[in-house]
C-alpha cells in the first residue's frame, strides 16, 4: 500500500487526505494545533452556549463544492442552514441592496438594475454546476466546457470598478462592491471583479449557507470520513524541519508558500523557492466577536433578515477603503463584514443574547486596535447597537497568526489575489500543486481556485499527487 503524509489539517489538507485515502493510500496527517480545522472551527465564546465561528462562516462556494458534494458528508453530520437573505448591503439614509439566492428576487429589489442584474447573472447561475468543474480547478487547463467558462469568464477580466460602472444604481453598485471586496484588492485593478462575480455566481445556485453547529463541522465530517477510510490524524504536531516529514510516498502541505520555502530550505528547486519566497501576501482582519442582546437594531428591517451584512458605504466608500487597506493605511471607515449566522442556525445562541461576528478590512500585519471602527461602522446603520453589547472579544492580526500561521499578518485568504496568484498561485506554471520535488505537492488556499472551505485544493493537489503514484506503480 503506498503512503502519504499530509502537513496541516485545515480544510484542504484534510480535503487531499481524503481523497488520497478513498483511493487506497495510507495517510497520516501532521497538524500543529490541537485540533483540526485551520480556519474553519468553532467554539463557545463570551457567554455559556454562545457559538461563533473561528474565521469562515458562510459557505456559497463549500455547498457547491464537487468534492464536498460527491463525500456524503450529511452522513457525518454535516447540514446547511440558510437565513432568510443572504446578504445585505445597506446605504446612508435607510435603503439596502439585498441579494437573496434567487436571482429574480435580487434582481426585483434593484430599481434601474434588476433587468442588467439579471443578464450578469441569470445564465451564469443557472449553469452553476457546469461551470464549477471548469473554475474550481487551475485556470489554465482545458476547459470541460469552454463555451459556458467563456460566457462567464470574459466579463471577469474587468476590473471590480468597471464591472460596477455596468449597472447604474448606487445600490447595485454597492451590492457588488461589497462581495468584490472580499478579494481584498484596490477594486480598479485587472481581474478583481472575477472573485465577486464568482461568489455572487455561486450563492445564487447554492445560496450562502452555514454549517448547522459552526463551521467546524465541516471539517469535523471531512475528519470523520477520514477515520472511516484508515486514515490517521495526529495533533499537536508541528513540523518545522525536513528532518522531522516522515518517509512516504507523497507528502502534502497544506502550508502558506513561505512557509513550504522554509520548511524544505535548499530541496526546493531554485525558481521554485525564489518564487515561494516573494509569494505576496494580502491585507489583514480584525475580528471582534460580539454578543448582542436582542440582535443588532438595524435601521432597515430587511438587514435584520440577512446572514451576512456588508458595511462599507456606496461603491466609491469601498473602493477607497481597499486602495487604503493595500497602500499600510488604515481607513477611518474601514470595510466591515457583519455575520448573523444565528438566524439560520438558531442553536448558536443562548436565549436573547445572539452572537455576532464581525471583521473589518485593516493593512498587513496592522498592529493596532480596530474594534472602536468596527462598531462605528455597525453603529452607522444600526443606531443602539453599542447599547446592546453584552460581551466582545477582539483579534487582530498578531492573534490570528499565532492561531494559525497561514493567516501571518492576518492574511486570512493566504496570498494577495493579484493577477500572477489569482490565477497561477504562488508560482507561475501549469502545474501550481507540484514542488518540483518527486511526490511533493503545495495543496493549501495559495492554489487554485483559492480561499474558501470547498477542499477543492486540496483535491485537485490529491489528484496529481495519484497521477504520480500511478506512473510510479504504486496506486
Amino acid at each position: 500500500m503506498s503512503t502519504a503524509t499530509v502537513v496541516g489539517g485545515g480544510p484542504n489538507g484534510l480535503a487531499a487526505a481524503v481523497a488520497l485515502a478513498a483511493d487506497g493510500v495510507r495517510v497520516t496527517v501532521l497538524e500543529a494545533a490541537d485540533e483540526v480545522g485551520g480556519g474553519a472551527r468553532s467554539g463557545e465564546s463570551l457567554v455559556p452556549g454562545l457559538l461563533h465561528d473561528h474565521c469562515s462562516a458562510f459557505h456559497p462556494m463549500a455547498a457547491g463544492s464537487p468534492f464536498l458534494n460527491s463525500l456524503g458528508l450529511d452522513r457525518y453530520g454535516l447540514s446547511w442552514r440558510w437565513a432568510e437573505i443572504d446578504c445585505a448591503h445597506p446605504l446612508d439614509g435607510g435603503h439596502a441592496g439585498l441579494l437573496y439566492r434567487s436571482v429574480a428576487d435580487t434582481a426585483a429589489g434593484l430599481d434601474g438594475d434588476g433587468a442588467r442584474w439579471r443578464r450578469m447573472f441569470g445564465r451564469p447561475s443557472a449553469e452553476y454546476d457546469k461551470l464549477a468543474g471548469d473554475i474550481m480547478r487551475p485556470l489554465l487547463r482545458r476547459p470541460r466546457h469552454p463555451l459556458a467558462l467563456a460566457r462567464f469568464g470574459l466579463p471577469t477580466l474587468l476590473s471590480g470598478s468597471a464591472f460596477a460602472r455596468l449597472l447604474v444604481t448606487e445600490k447595485g453598485r454597492a451590492l457588488f462592491g461589497g462581495v468584490a471586496a472580499h478579494a481584498f484588492r484596490p477594486l480598479h485593478y485587472p481581474l478583481t471583479s472575477a472573485i465577486g462575480a464568482g461568489i455572487i455566481t455561486a450563492g445564487h445556485r447554492w445560496g450562502w449557507p452555514v454549517a448547522a453547529g459552526g463551521s467546524g463541522s465541516i471539517t469535523a465530517a471531512l475528519a470523520a470520513l477520514l477515520a472511516d477510510l484508515g486514515g490517521k490524524i495526529e495533533t499537536g504536531v508541528p513540523v518545522r524541519a525536513a528532518a522531522q516529514l516522515p518517509a512516504a510516498d507523497v507528502t502534502l502541505f497544506d502550508l502558506a508558500p513561505d512557509a513550504v520555502a522554509a520548511l524544505l530550505d535548499d530541496q526546493l528547486p531554485a525558481r521554485v523557492a525564489r518564487a515561494f519566497r516573494r509569494f505576496r501576501r494580502a491585507p489583514g482582519a480584525f475580528k471582534v466577536d460580539f454578543a448582542v442582546e436582542g440582535g443588532v437594531p438595524w435601521a432597515n428591517p430587511d438587514v435584520s433578515r440577512a446572514g451576512t451584512v456588508h458595511l462599507g458605504g456606496t461603491f466609491a466608500e469601498i473602493a477607497a477603503g481597499e486602495r487604503e487597506i493595500n497602500a499600510g493605511r488604515m481607513p477611518q471607515r474601514p470595510f466591515v463584514l457583519v455575520g448573523q449566522q444565528y438566524l439560520a442556525d438558531p442553536q448558536r445562541s443562548a436565549g436573547n443574547i445572539h452572537p455576532v461576528y464581525s471583521y473589518a478590512h485593516v493593512p498587513h500585519g496592522y498592529a493596532g486596535d480596530a474594534t472602536e471602527a468596527i462598531i462605528a461602522q455597525i453603529e452607522r446603520f444600526a443606531p443602539g447597537f453599542r447599547e446592546r453589547i453584552v460581551g466582545k472579544s477582539s483579534c487582530g492580526p498578531a492573534s490570528f497568526a499565532a492561531a494559525n500561521p497561514n493567516f501571518a499578518g492576518g492574511d486570512i485568504i493566504t496570498g494577495a489575489k493579484d493577477t500572477r496568484q489569482l490565477v497561477f498561485g504562488p508560482r507561475t506554471s501549469l502545474s501550481p500543486y507540484h514542488l518540483g520535488i518527486p511526490g511533493m505537492y503545495l495543496c493549501s488556499a495559495a492554489t487554485p481556485p483559492g480561499p474558501g472551505v470547498h477542499g477543492m485544493c486540496g483535491a485537485n493537489a490529491a489528484a496529481d499527487a495519484l497521477r504520480y503514484l500511478r506512473r510510479q506503480g504504486k496506486a
